[in-house]
């Protein structure tokens, strides 16, 4: 079966959106699947976290933009996903690919002979609504949209579900939002509540698992050029992230990893101000 290509999106910056790409790919890796991570940011985060140094990796995904290489030619095995890298090069490409016939449908066609070899492929989009995002999402079956848990984080989801809508009618039909993943949760203030709940009213989306919990470890991760999932730390976004893993594969998620997460139906109930019996729904 071809991989199904999920893509990270939300054009606001500073909402998780690389450390979740990542984080969910390596919990998926970890369940067997063959996973590919296309960095497709100029601000190149997720190759940087992955311990490789952009200004040096080569070819990047900007040779796959000006034609010099295709996309196979630039991945890179790393010990948990293979990851196609990205370089500040790549902040030339929406000017190049303007001026390309098609120009939205490079990154699906690049992807085309890939995706009978992976189970699953993770595009982390650039924080923006240019044409780079737009090949992303192009090229997706679906889109998870990251959102933080504090004040202002709806600015631009509103705009990019407008864009989705676009893309949809122009360039991809078949593309499924499939919800919001929460991030930088903090369930003891009454201030990350009101905001989630605020979030899932206000757009009418499913909530994919359960909210990622603000933790420094992941800020340290990148230091060591691996994801805070494939080091085995013990904290509840970790536990989260492989809930929203096993969820996107449609596979159970086990009441121990709710728990570990820090997502228990009682605890559900009281952030979501559902009823106990409603919160199963």
């Amino acid at each position: 079966m071809p991989a199904t290509v999920y893509a990270f999106a939300n054009q606001k910056g500073g909402v998780g959106k690389t450390t979740s790409c990542l984080n969910v790919a390596a919990a998926m890796a970890e369940l067997g699947r063959a996973v590919l991570v296309v960095d497709l940011d100029p601000q190149a985060c997720l190759t940087f976290s992955l311990g490789y140094d952009p200004d040096t990796t080569e070819p990047s995904l900007n040779d796959t933009v000006v034609g010099r290489v295709h996309l196979a030619d630039t991945i890179v095995q790393h010990g948990e996903v293979d990851v196609a890298p990205a370089n500040i090069d790549l902040a030339g490409a929406e000017v190049t690919l303007l001026s390309r016939t098609g120009r939205e449908y490079l990154l699906r066609g690049e992807l085309t002979d890939l995706l009978d070899s992976y189970d699953a492929v993770f595009v982390d989009c650039a924080p923006s609504l240019g044409v780079l995002t737009i090949n992303g999402l192009t090229a997706a079956d679906e889109v998870v949209i990251p959102v933080q848990c504090e004040t202002l984080s709806h600015r631009g989801v509103s705009q990019l579900l407008d864009t989705i809508g676009d893309v949809r009618r122009l360039t991809n039909r078949g593309l499924v939002v499939r919800g919001l993943l929460a991030t930088m949760f903090d369930p003891r203030t009454r201030h990350s509540r009101e905001v989630l709940r605020d979030l899932l009213s206000r757009y009418e989306l499913p909530l994919i698992g359960p909210p990622v919990r603000k933790s420094i470890r992941f800020a340290e991760s990148p230091t060591a050029g691996t994801t805070l999932v494939g080091t085995g730390a013990d904290v509840p976004g970790v536990a989260a992230y492989r809930a929203i893993a096993r969820e996107l594969l449609d596979l159970p998620v086990e009441e121990e990893l709710l728990e570990a997460a820090g997502w228990t139906v009682d605890r559900q109930a009281e952030i979501l101000g559902l009823t106990q019996g409603a919160s199963r729904a």
